[in-house]
């Protein structure tokens, strides 16, 4: 791992220990999934460096990249920087107003799929450290057709993983998914929604338990929707429906996605900040 300005503390290390883990599993499943298309498709895994603006080694990551039969392109980012914020963006960030100083850590991951029936998805997940410690992360599901039994599925793993920690929690997250992923300019929503949560901060152990969670019902609903649908024929008028859907994603990544703005702010690797654009897309 690239070297960072000061030693990770056990919260810190056992955070990146995670997100590390759930890659690895997220993308030994999804390469599974190939092999049972017929593909021997893999991901190709390209390290990078951070630099902070104040000159230090500032950390970096991993950008993890597969195109596949199934998965026409799917990225899983790993990472691990910190130092200080540069210039006024540091004013923007939760616990950075009056110290610019900070540490952040976590996974990402858009897929993008062949089959316009199989629906794409994101999911994330953070650990950020400033004068306050926090984790942010979530869900969802981003079908360019989309199909009810699918949708109630990926809702119902998620609440239930919800459930286990608060009762209140899938109600609030839903919400906060609906509302984050929806395009002001076209007025509509990203996809079919999830959960997404930011600023947890009622103790670590119960937040870290909470987001492991997600990050396991994501690795249990996922890829079973996927199975489900690899196989569905499609037609020509599905593809020009999915490409112009594909549009709409692009669209709210590059204008409005506040991982993006953080990236791009902070020094990240500009490949695996725009990974998350769909392969193909169409403005009609």
């Amino acid at each position: 791992m690239p070297d960072l300005p000061t030693p990770l503390d056990p919260q810190q290390a056992a955070a990146r220990a995670w997100f590390e883990l759930l890659r690895d599993r997220i993308c030994a499943e999804f390469e599974a999934v190939e092999r049972e298309a017929g593909s021997d498709a893999r991901f190709d895994y390209i390290g990078w460096d951070r630099v902070d603006p104040s000159g230090e080694p500032g950390g970096g990551g991993v950008r993890g990249v597969m195109k596949g039969r199934v998965f026409e392109k799917v990225g899983v980012n790993v990472s691990t920087v910190g130092g200080t914020f540069d210039g006024e963006f540091g004013r923007t960030v939760h616990g950075a107003g009056d110290d610019p100083r900070f540490f952040a850590t976590g996974i990402s991951l858009v897929a993008h799929m062949a089959n316009p029936h199989v629906p794409a998805v994101h999911m994330n997940q953070r650990f950020l450290v400033t004068t306050k410690r926090w984790f942010g992360g979530g869900a969802d599901l981003n079908p360019p057709l989309p199909i009810a039994e699918d949708t109630a599925d990926f809702h119902a793993s998620l609440k239930a993983a919800c459930d286990r920690h608060d009762p209140d929690y899938y109600p609030r997250f839903k919400t906060w998914a609906d509302e984050y992923f929806y395009i002001p300019h076209r007025q509509v929503h990203r996809g079919v929604g999830g959960v997404f949560f930011d600023h947890l901060e009622g103790g670590f152990d119960a937040d870290f338990a909470f987001a492991r969670a997600i990050g396991e019902a994501f690795l249990d609903i996922y890829p079973r929707i996927v199975r489900r649908r690899m196989a569905t024929p499609f037609s020509g008028a599905d593809i020009a429906a999915q490409r112009v859907w594909r549009g709409r994603y692009a669209e709210f990544n590059l204008v409005y996605d506040r991982g993006t703005l953080f990236g791009l702010k902070t020094g990240g690797n500009i490949d695996a900040i725009l990974m998350s654009l769909p392969p193909v897309a169409n403005w009609d």
